[in-house]
């Protein structure tokens, strides 16, 4: 499996590997392949989706507009001919504490839900991969609402 991810990097690298610290080029990917993959669960990928995948990339890392759209157009493809979610579940899971973790779900609902509502095939999706993020239901709840909120 991690064959698999350092094949998707080495692919589909915006920047150099190692240009970014300890790999932070693997954790972004990993995020922003599973907040495509949410926002493909519907089968249609909406302008919308893609400009609040690309906006919430930009606050969680410190990246540019150019550098969000590029890792949001390499993270489409990937989503589209991935078969597992976990080499980017676990990944973020050995790189990211509990509260990103949270805040990576919370960002899969503002995905899902960009659209004007939230399809059960994405909350399906959001709820998977909060269990394998082994975020507790009662902060995945939290997300959710937090999400509802805004």
């Amino acid at each position: 499996m991690l064959a698999v991810v350092r094949t998707f990097l080495r692919k589909y690298s915006v920047a150099p590997v190692d240009e970014t610290p300890d790999g932070e080029q693997g954790l972004r990917m990993a995020v922003a392949m599973l907040l495509l993959d949410v926002a493909r669960a519907d089968t249609e990928i909406t302008a919308e989706e893609r400009r609040v995948a690309r906006q919430m990339l930009q606050r969680f890392f410190p990246v540019s507009p150019d550098q969000a759209q590029a890792l949001v157009a390499a993270a489409q493809h990937e989503a589209e001919h991935a078969t597992s979610l976990y080499p980017f579940t676990s990944l973020i899971k050995r790189e990211c504490d509990l509260d990103e973790r949270t805040r990576i779900v919370g960002m899969l609902w503002k995905v899902s839900s960009a659209d004007g509502h939230i399809d059960a095939h994405e909350e399906h999706l959001v709820r998977k991969v909060a269990d394998l993020l082994y975020v507790p239901h009662a902060r995945f709840i939290q997300a959710r609402h937090a999400n509802a909120e805004e």
